[in-house]
């Protein structure tokens, strides 16, 4: 007897087989052949066409799409709408025209759709819904599922190159009773058992020296960073970063690391070096181009130690630098006004005057630069890198020099004691995980691939 879809919902569809491999199993058959062995699918419906004895359903899971004939001796009525989730149960086939389909036998009802699905055909296509309601825009846009399963495998070979070279995964806290790490706004909160201020984190940097003081060498995490700063097409207040640690290196060996982590992971996730971002094709197979920074300000003319003459000449080019406090804070402006934009292909920007760095190591032969650099790709960057500061001394210097250039900017105590116990020299760095999976989908918004990213309140 034909079965069809019953009123009420089953609760499970156990030993499913995915939509890729039964699709693949009929493209195999001859046309207007069926196999012998019963398969079971389950997935939403996205399609329909057909009525009365014959009706074609588009069936689809994460692994892809398949066509079910629905015959009306096999299952009976079909009484489904476009966006119910089913069960099939049937055979693989292939039509006579050619297509890979299921032959069902039963139909099972697994969930109800209440409230019709976006055109299909043409996809979500506002951004604004797209965003607010990211389930949808998933539903329907094959292409951002698409790249979100690549940021996921992106992720993924990141832990499984790192952990290949003998690092450890760890995690340190989110609430942290001091910010630090960068120079940015935190996000404040209150714990009413400790009568304490806590702050989100805005960097996991701290934390992680303090394990290399306690031995574990190579350390790395991969997290949620939180900065109560502006929104724009590359920054989010809450983001991924990741952040390595590792003992008895320097830049120089961190330089190296990253060029070959980002070439490799290109590789694993897209099959090559080479990407598409904004209209440039960049490719990020190792060597990357380097350029010490004081160098590039000066074939613009804006290499100067002088506050008021940087600031000057930042003005005379059309800067607004009214919002800078300090003269770091002005060359920090000038590098992202006039450098950043024209590295497209990934470059490596070393040797940061030690005012923009209070915990990179100094240079040995001028100790007012550091051993920093910063890599950039397709006018982005991507990340930070130091030789690290491991003399709690000059550490804690440091962290006074930052106080009184910038104004609200907390020192560690706990921290420069820990480094009072010894670190051994060590190379650290920083990833942007969004930034590298805009670049890695030519995705040109940060908020195309983060799934829910924060947004101003919608106004009813």
């Amino acid at each position: 007897m034909a079965k069809t879809a019953p009123t009420s919902l089953a609760k499970r569809f156990p030993d499913r087989d995915e939509v890729a491999a039964v699709r693949a199993e009929a493209d195999a058959l001859e046309a207007g052949a069926e196999a012998g062995d019963t398969r079971r699918l389950a997935g939403r419906i996205l399609g329909r066409r057909g009525h009365g004895k014959l009706v074609f359903l588009d069936l689809v899971d994460r692994s892809g799409q398949i066509q079910l004939l629905c015959s009306a001796e096999r299952t009976g009525p079909v009484e489904l709408d476009l966006g119910d989730v089913v069960g099939a149960i049937g055979k693989a086939a292939k039509t006579r025209r050619g297509e890979p389909s299921l032959a069902v036998d039963e139909l099972v009802l697994l969930a109800k759709i209440k409230r019709p699905l976006p055109d299909t055909y043409h996809g979500l296509v506002d951004a604004e819904t797209r965003y607010r309601k990211r389930y949808l825009d998933l539903l329907v846009n094959e292409d951002a599922r698409r790249a979100f399963e690549l940021r996921s495998r992106m992720v993924a070979a990141i832990r499984r190159r790192l952990d290949e070279a003998g690092f450890i995964e760890v995690e340190t806290p989110v609430l942290q009773p001091r910010y630090g790490g960068a120079f940015a706004d935190p996000f404040v909160t209150h714990h009413n058992e400790l009568d304490a201020d806590l702050y989100l984190r805005i960097a996991s940097e701290l934390y992680l020296k303090r394990l290399i003081v306690g031995g574990l060498e190579k350390v790395y995490e991969i997290g949620k960073d939180f900065r109560n700063e502006g929104i724009s097409y590359k920054h989010q207040p809450e983001f991924t970063m990741l952040e390595w640690y590792e003992a008895f290196a320097d830049y120089a060996d961190t330089m190296t690391r990253i060029e070959e982590l980002v070439a490799a992971v290109a590789v694993d996730t897209t099959g090559s070096t080479e990407v598409e971002f904004r209209g440039n094709r960049v490719n990020l197979a190792p060597p990357w181009q380097r350029l010490r920074l004081a160098d590039a300000l000066e074939e613009l003319g804006l290499w100067t130690r002088g506050e008021a003459d940087l600031r000057a000449r930042l003005e005379e080019r059309g800067v607004d630098a009214s919002a800078d406090r300090s003269w770091s804070q002005l060359v920090d402006h000038a590098l992202s006004h006039f450098i950043e934009p024209e590295l497209i292909q990934p470059t490596i920007l070393h040797d940061y005057p030690v005012e923009l760095s209070p915990f990179a190591r100094t240079m040995d032969d001028d100790p007012s630069f550091t051993e920093r650099f910063e890599y950039f790709a397709a006018g982005m960057e991507l990340g930070n890198a130091y030789s690290e500061l491991n003399d709690p001394d000059e550490q804690a210097r440091r962290f006074e020099e930052q106080a009184a250039a910038i104004g609200g900017v907390q020192g560690d105590p706990d921290f420069v004691e820990a480094l009072s116990y010894g670190m051994p020299p060590t190379g650290g760095l920083g990833l942007g995980i969004d930034r590298l999976a805009m670049l890695l989908t030519g995705r040109e918004t940060i908020r195309d691939v983060i799934l829910f990213p924060a947004l101003r309140a919608r106004e009813d």
